[in-house]
């Protein structure tokens, strides 16, 4: 599967469901919790988690200057940063997975068409005659 980001995602969310992401959660927020609010829900995570890589990937860029003494104190600062820049790679790569093949599993609804039959639903069965519990002989 391809490296998506968050915003690839966005793009799938939006052609899957004819919408921009705004509106799209706006509508979101009005219904009960189903697929778009789940997609959403990921993609907001996906999100999250490339900014917190930024974050820390700059933290750190900042504590290795060439110009910085790394001392004990700054290798504690360094494990800790790491340790979390890890985390939101993982994070990052759990949820674009995720995403990704939920929506690969999707597909978007033709729209109706004059031409195509009206389903119908089919007539309700018939009841079924009260059985007798006694035995016959």
């Amino acid at each position: 599967m391809p490296h998506l980001t968050s915003t690839d995602i966005a793009g799938r969310i939006e052609d899957l469901y004819g919408a921009p992401l705004a509106r799209l959660e706006a509508h979101a927020r009005d219904q009960p919790p189903g697929m778009l609010s789940a997609l959403l829900g990921m993609h907001d995570a996906l999100a999250l988690a490339e900014r917190s890589i930024d974050f820390h990937r700059d933290h750190l860029a900042r504590l290795i200057l060439p110009e910085r003494q790394i001392g004990p104190h700054e290798v504690s600062h360094l494990v800790d940063g790491t340790r979390r820049l890890t985390e939101a790679v993982a994070v990052r790569e759990t949820q674009a997975n995720s995403a990704a093949a939920v929506l690969q599993s999707l597909a978007r609804a033709p729209a109706p068409t004059a031409a195509s039959p009206t389903p119908t639903l089919p007539a309700p069965a018939a009841p079924l005659a009260a059985q007798s519990a006694a035995h016959s002989r």
